[in-house]
């Protein structure tokens, strides 16, 4: 991965990174995007995100309806369909 000047947290992590290149990834690490893509057929790409973050809220449950709008909204936001969560 080219490294930014000057560069931001994330570019110190990732500089220097080996990307491997493959056709079907659609979108990587290469752009500060919502979430991946990856190209599963011609008809069918694969949008997936991972994020982590400490909770902040005590209940568990309501931990996970966060975490679970926030997984769904980059989903949304790369013009994805959820199947799974």
């Amino acid at each position: 991965m080219r490294c930014q000047n000057p560069p931001g947290i994330l570019d110190k992590a990732l500089c220097g990174l080996y990307l491997p290149v493959d056709p079907n990834l659609l979108v990587g690490l290469d752009r500060a995007d919502d979430a991946g893509v990856y190209r599963v057929s011609d008809e069918l790409d694969l949008v997936q995100t991972i994020d982590f973050f400490p909770p902040m809220v005590d209940d568990s449950f309501r931990f996970g309806q966060i975490a679970a709008s926030n997984a769904l909204s980059d989903i949304y936001a790369m013009g994805g369909v959820p199947k799974t969560a």
